[in-house]
């Protein structure tokens, strides 16, 4: 039941742009004005909700370690597991944007005749990791749409993603991947009792939107073809703000533009903002060095103090009536002051 509202709301974008583009006011309101407004959406709810963790105001190293720290010198610290350098926190920021390490070291933990069990779970890892690479894969393609003439990059990576050709059109080994991950990710949360029951629609909304763009961009490469060349004019236009709405717009095309419109909209309120918070978080990019630096919280307004010394004078007659040492009185009385 979850899944359910979700899979409405995404079959309910396929169903408006495959209506809404039979004319032309709703051609140019779908094909135009609904990506323009997507990706304001997009620049400025990613920019505001980055700018806000960036004033969140982090006076203490609060890094999450697992790891030794460094103290004496014949102990053996983590370097990775809990940095005491900016150079270490930058290895251990490396490891986790690129390669998911603490995703990889995640365990598996169930109850098996009454024992508690923990086991590896690297098939998430997998396929997480595996997703993420061939989506930014994917992304760096397409810009082959938006810019003239494409740069050399995006070529090279175009013939190394189609090295595996099957077939006319090529056959890219990252639109495998990603429909392989999708499918997997989107299994695993309904077979998966644990991920079932913690899982929210907003979590299969991103999925199903993600799985819509994927199906809809393979069945226009494979079984709905499209004029590429009058589809890349189209996209132009939009990069240079000098649209031209053309016959090329065909209802496929346009549930696939719908529906990466309703995920860049959705991006900056989803979980999906991890993308950017990842680089924020003071628990991942602080180093530990917390026993080599005292660290003051500059805002915290002065405080008058009392010190035990000023406390005992305060207090000598009742504590010598109750025969309890006199600290600060036996110290003078030692020094002479």
């Amino acid at each position: 039941m979850k899944a359910l509202s979700p899979l409405l709301a995404v079959l309910a974008i396929v169903g408006f742009a495959v209506v809404g583009g039979h004319t032309h006011a709703g051609l140019v309101f779908l094909a135009v004005f609904v990506p323009y407004a997507a990706f304001a959406v997009f620049l400025v709810g990613f920019c505001y909700r980055v700018a806000r963790w960036a004033w969140i105001p982090v006076p203490f190293r609060i890094p999450t370690t697992c790891g030794q720290q460094k103290s004496l010198p014949w102990i053996k610290p983590a370097s990775l597991d809990n940095p005491s350098t900016g150079w270490g926190a930058f290895r251990r920021m490396a490891l986790e944007i690129l390669l998911f390490r603490s995703l990889f070291r995640n365990n598996r933990a169930r109850l098996h005749d009454r024992r508690l069990v923990l086991g590896e779970d690297r098939y998430l890892w997998l396929g997480a990791l595996a997703f993420h690479w061939s989506l930014l894969v994917i992304l760096l393609r397409h810009l082959r749409l938006f810019v003239q003439p494409v740069p050399v990059f995006v070529s090279v990576l175009s013939r190394l993603d189609g090295a595996f050709q099957v077939g006319t059109p090529a056959l890219y080994i990252s639109d495998v991947v990603i429909l392989g991950t999708l499918v997997y990710l989107t299994a695993r949360r309904f077979r998966n009792p644990l991920a079932r029951y913690l899982s929210m629609p907003i979590d299969y909304l991103a999925l199903f939107l993600l799985l819509g763009i994927v199906t809809s961009g393979l069945l226009m490469r494979f079984v709905v073809r499209v004029d590429v060349a009058a589809i890349k004019q189209f996209a132009l236009g939009l990069a240079v703000f000098r649209p031209v709405v053309t016959s090329a717009i065909t209802p496929i095309f346009l549930v696939h533009l719908l529906l990466v419109s309703a995920l860049a909209a959705y991006f900056p309120f989803s979980k999906l903002m991890h993308m950017g918070g990842v680089f924020l978080s003071p628990t991942r990019n602080l180093a530990n060095n917390n026993r080599s630096k005292r660290h003051v919280n500059p805002w915290n307004h002065p405080v008058k103090t009392h010190s035990y010394a000023e406390w005992e004078d305060e207090f000598r007659d009742k504590l010598k009536t109750a025969n309890l040492p006199l600290e600060a009185e036996d110290a003078r009385q030692i020094t002479g002051h």
